[in-house]
């Protein structure tokens, strides 16, 4: 390594291992949703969504995006070397349900898909970095939220006099 390289210069190793872990998940449940009857029709979608409060633009990605039959599925892949912790579909939290949503929107909208019906899927990928050559756990949860879930919920203060 160059000397003169500083540290912030300096690629990140234990990112460059989980953008490789979830190219890898993506890859394996590319393959699984096509052996299960899904034609897939888009990976890796990215757009704008909007602003966040500093102003700066936020993106968005929709990991895969198929056909079951005539329904159009959104699928989130969540790829992980192990689920001792937690199980990897609790990380597709009610944020990224609302930016996918918006993608999805936009989406559609792009493509004269409004009246289409549609579906968000999660995809859940356990694979061994120890051993990448043995099989990864695959499982999916088909209509995993519904854009009515992803809504922000606004509290209603009741002030009691």
């Amino acid at each position: 390594m160059d000397p003169s390289q500083t540290e912030a210069s300096r690629p990140d190793s234990s990112k460059t291992v989980r953008l490789d872990l979830g190219k890898l998940g993506e890859a394996y449940a590319a393959a699984y949703l096509e052996q299960t009857g899904y034609r897939l029709v888009a990976a890796n979608f990215s757009l704008p969504v909007g602003r966040n409060m500093r102003g700066a633009v936020v993106n968005t990605e929709i990991d895969l995006v198929a056909y079951e039959g005539d329904t159009l599925c959104f699928v989130e892949v969540k790829t992980r070397a192990s689920d001792w912790f937690a199980s990897p579909q609790v990380n597709v939290e009610r944020r990224k349900q609302r930016q996918i949503t918006r993608a999805a929107w936009a989406y559609r909208n792009m493509f004269g898909l409004e009246d289409q019906p549609y579906r968000y899927d999660v995809i859940t990928v356990v694979v061994s970095p120890q051993e990448p050559e043995s099989c990864p756990r695959i499982e999916l949860f088909r209509a995993f939220w519904t854009e009515s879930s992803a809504r922000k919920h606004h509290r209603q203060e009741r002030y009691y006099e």
